[in-house]
Parts: C-alpha cells; sequence; structure tokens
C-alpha cells in the first residue's frame, strides 16, 4: 500500500467502526510493517443489548487488537458517551492534538464527513482540524450511514485479509445479538467483491481521500 513503512493512525468512534470501515486493510498494514496506533473513543456502554455487562464492548475491541498482534502501546481507548460526543468536540480535538504530538502520524484514517451519525461526524470533523496540515487523511465506508460517498482510493485485500476482517467482526457477539444487518459474513464479502469489481480485484476496500501528502 505504501513504498516505505509509515506511522498510522486508526480512528473508531465507536469500537467496531474502524474494523467494519476498514478491517481488511488494517490487517494488510499490519502483514506490511507499519506502526498502528488505534484509538477508540466511547466503548458505548449505554447501547448494549440487555445482559451483558458494561465493559463488553471494550473487552471485545481489546479482543481484536489482541488477535491483530497490537501490543497496549498501539490502542488507546477513551470513554466518551455514545452520541453524546458533540458535547466534548472541543476535548475531543485537543486529545487529537495531544495525539499528533505524541505520535506524529504521517496516514490518519477515520469515519467520513459524510457519515451522518453524529459521534462520527464529530471525530470526522476534528480529525481534520488536527491533521490538515501535517498529514494524509483518509475516510472508511460505512454505507449504512451515508447518503454520499466518494471512492477515491480502494485498497486490494487478498482472501486472507478479508478473513482477518471477518474474524475481528466474529468477536463482537453483542453485535450478532443486537442482529445488525451489515454484521453478517455475507454483507461484508458482497461489499469487498463490488469494491473489488471496480478495481479489477477479487476483493477492496474504498476510501475517501481529504488530503494526501508525499513526503
Amino acid at each position: 500500500m505504501f513504498e516505505s513503512p509509515k506511522k498510522i493512525l486508526i480512528l473508531s468512534p465507536h469500537t467496531d467502526d474502524a474494523e467494519l470501515g476498514c478491517g481488511g486493510t488494517i490487517s494488510k498494514l499490519i502483514e506490511d510493517g507499519h506502526s498502528i496506533l488505534w484509538v477508540c473513543f466511547s466503548t458505548a456502554e449505554e447501547s448494549l443489548p440487555k445482559g451483558f455487562p458494561s465493559d463488553s464492548l471494550k473487552k471485545e475491541f481489546l479482543n481484536v487488537t489482541s488477535f491483530l498482534g497490537l501490543n497496549e502501546n498501539s490502542v488507546r481507548i477513551f470513554d466518551y458517551k455514545v452520541r453524546k460526543l458533540s458535547e466534548s468536540r472541543q476535548d475531543v480535538l485537543e486529545n487529537l492534538i495531544k495525539i499528533k504530538n505524541e505520535y506524529s502520524p504521517e496516514v490518519v484514517i477515520g469515519p467520513s464527513l459524510h457519515d451522518f451519525h453524529q459521534d462520527h461526524s464529530v471525530v470526522a470533523n476534528e480529525m481534520i482540524r488536527a491533521f490538515k496540515s501535517s498529514s494524509s487523511i483518509y475516510c472508511y465506508e460505512l454505507p449504512w450511514n451515508h447518503l454520499e460517498f466518494k471512492t477515491q482510493l480502494f485498497v486490494t485485500l487478498d482472501p486472507s485479509h478479508l478473513a482477518k476482517k471477518i474474524k475481528m467482526l466474529e468477536f463482537y457477539k453483542t453485535q450478532f445479538v443486537a442482529k445488525r444487518n451489515y454484521f453478517t459474513n455475507e454483507f461484508i464479502e458482497g461489499l469487498a467483491r463490488v469494491r473489488g469489481a471496480q478495481v479489477n480485484h477479487e476483493f477492496a476496500e474504498s476510501f475517501e481521500v481529504i488530503r494526501a501528502q508525499i513526503k
């Protein structure tokens, strides 16, 4: 994907967003030896199905990162309330600026400006404010949250990358109980096949490009 190892920042408004939007790409980036810092802003305790402990989504997310071989230094988890990030917009920005100063990512991957979920919108906008002059910025696709999405960048995936993406999502037992239709293997593979067909490949994920910076 990149000619030389990069420092890459992955932003998840909630625990499962980046896996759904670019899980195959994350798998490929790790496989290719890039440095990853993965930040989650909310573990959405208030949205859990009945009967699950309040830390269920946090544990599921950590199971994903452990499966991918990421250690505790590669993961940061904040405890913002789900659907309430707009009330902490400045705090989100200040945390992102702190991460920029500490980690200096060359590439930032987060939600789309066209994503109409209120928490995703906050992260997308503050991501751009924080990194608009320092990093390449790409936005992953979550079709159920978009009325518009510009497929400007494609990352081709091998079957092994797609298999890892599906495995990541299998850790989220809470979401399968909630019967979210975008958590099915058929949906994940189908979208990857559509994006792959657009670039003459079996599987792919697509991204919007906010800015691309070559150093």
